[in-house]
């Protein structure tokens, strides 16, 4: 597993995200607090609190696959 920082900060980051996302087929999950949603999904995503960056859990087997989908999302992803 792997955990980097998002920023979802307006409706369109949020779309675009889960149809990014969407192309995977391994399980993403969100974690606010002591909340736990997965990614996928676009109601739960706006159950959160936005406003400040997110931890996203990518659960991927591979590193190859890991790779691949920071690559994807390089414009989510927010340093410390």
């Amino acid at each position: 597993m792997k955990t980097v920082k998002i920023s979802l900060n307006s409706i369109d980051k949020v779309k675009n995200f889960v149809n990014d996302i969407s192309k995977f087929d391994v399980d993403f999950d969100l974690v606010s607090g002591r909340y736990v949603i997965d990614a996928k999904s676009i109601m739960g995503i706006f159950s959160l609190d936005l406003s400040k960056p997110i931890e996203l859990n990518i659960h991927a087997d591979e590193e190859n696959d890991v790779d691949t989908i920071l690559k994807v999302l390089k414009n989510y992803i927010v340093e410390d």
